[in-house]
């Protein structure tokens, strides 16, 4: 095996031990969102304010 394969072969080791430290270091930090508990005012439903507009502003007769 020639020089220049080691070195790549070494370099892809590297690469792919480092990519997979990250992987488990960011993995590790996070939660599955499906995990989390759903805080009761989320689960409630949206209250819908009242339009504020009185009058359809196509209808309005112009000055």
């Amino acid at each position: 095996m020639s020089r220049s394969k080691k070195v790549f072969i070494a370099l892809a080791i590297l690469f792919f031990t480092g990519l997979g430290y990250i992987s488990y270091d960011i993995s590790s930090r996070t939660t599955f969102p499906g995990a989390k508990t759903q805080p009761k005012e989320s689960i409630k439903p949206q209250l819908i304010a009242p339009d504020s507009i009185k009058q359809d502003s196509l209808n309005a007769t112009h000055r």
